[in-house]
């Protein structure tokens, strides 16, 4: 007959020769071998867990086994769940760290180890804002892991200092220059991203549904923008005219082609939708001198723009889609305006010469009215 005896919400008990111990947590029963024939080592172990339970530092026997690439794969099928869009992009932050810990048990993932990954990231050339990345789904991973009960405690996961100003701005003149450098098809192209600020893909994915020249505006649907949020925008000047001039073209390149064209920005070579404008924007920075440039430059630009002539930052982050105001520090836009007032104000502090009210002192003189010296 096995013995066993109770101590408390706890027991021990043999299987065999060997003393195993039940104990509770929050409800649920854990069994955990002592792996000792010794009475005695099983009464230590249900004392140390029920501790354990008490002070909040209990580890499951369970996760103990846990295997970092299990974390990787309740992460992945959150983020599938989630429908992030840049699932297709997640999987080049996965594998650095599935080939540094994907054998390996969760519970041996310290943060020394961490460090030691971070080092040896940066020992082949990698980025602070790419190991960040990276850490960041240590992160999701470890707290997913959390939610679920799998694992009790995580490791503390340092991130690195990242130089997160950005750079990179069109003035007019060079705007032109490189959109009168493109084929004459994807100059309209350019044209609303300087005034707009949108990504490229919400550009090249826009649709004449969603167009209404009448009203004068454009409006991008729930979902198909990187916060998923749906927005409007209206046209004036040049973006206005460029559109009236893109839908007259339009109109004629659905006549030759005989079919009805849905997107906005076609490449009529081919009567489809323009998918991709890199090549053809290295070579027109190339030749003008702007080698380096992004396309995103423009979005920056246009949020500068907006800035300079008054536009609220909130509405300007309406129109170019940012979620949050960060965009203004980590672009480093400042309004010309504000600095301006700025310097008016520091003008108006008083100076040595001035008393506290503001007025100049008058020059001390003696009685006679002479200037003292």
């Amino acid at each position: 007959m096995n013995r066993q005896h109770t101590y408390g919400m706890g027991r021990i008990y043999k299987r065999g020769r060997i003393w195993w111990v039940r104990y509770y947590r929050n409800g649920q029963e854990f069994n955990e071998s002592s792996r000792s024939e010794k009475e005695a080592e099983a009464k230590r172990l249900l004392k140390k867990r029920q501790g354990e339970i008490t002070l909040g530092r209990f580890t499951s026997p369970k996760a103990d086994k846990v295997l970092f690439s299990e974390l990787i794969e309740d992460f992945l099928t959150d983020y599938r769940i989630r429908g992030r869009k840049s699932l297709n992009k997640i999987g080049f932050k996965v594998k650095p760290l599935l080939d540094t810990f994907g054998h390996d048990r969760v519970k041996s993932i310290t943060t020394d180890r961490i460090k030691r990954y971070i080092a040896e990231r940066q020992g082949v050339g990698a980025a602070a804002a790419t190991i960040n990345r990276e850490l960041s789904v240590l992160k999701r991973a470890f707290n997913l892991a959390l939610q679920a009960e799998k694992i009790t405690t995580k490791p503390y996961i340092p991130m690195l200092p990242e130089q997160n100003v950005r750079t990179g701005f069109f003035e007019y003149g060079e705007f032109t220059q490189l959109r009168d450098a493109l084929p004459e098809f994807l100059q309209p192209i350019i044209t609303f991203g300087y005034y707009t600020g949108w990504r490229i893909t919400e550009i090249l994915n826009l649709q004449w549904r969603q167009v209404d020249l009448d009203a004068a505006e454009v409006r991008l649907d729930p979902g198909s923008t990187k916060s998923g949020e749906g927005r409007v925008i209206y046209l004036d000047g040049e973006l206005l005219d460029t559109m009236r001039e893109q839908r007259a073209w339009a109109a004629d390149l659905q006549r030759d082609w005989g079919e009805i064209v849905p997107w906005v920005f076609v490449n009529p070579e081919t009567g489809e939708q323009v998918r991709d404008i890199r090549s053809r924007w290295n070579k027109a920075c190339q030749h003008v001198g702007l080698t380096g440039r992004l396309f995103h430059d423009l979005r920056r630009t246009a949020v500068r723009n907006m800035v300079r002539v008054g536009v609220p930052e909130v509405v300007a982050m309406q129109i170019s889609g940012h979620k949050t105001r960060s965009v203004f520090d980590r672009y480093n836009i400042v309004s010309e305006g504000d600095l301006r007032a700025a310097a008016q104000r520091i003008s108006t502090l008083p100076t040595k010469d001035q008393d506290k009210t503001g007025t100049i002192s008058p020059i001390p003189t003696n009685a006679t009215g002479t200037k003292k010296r």
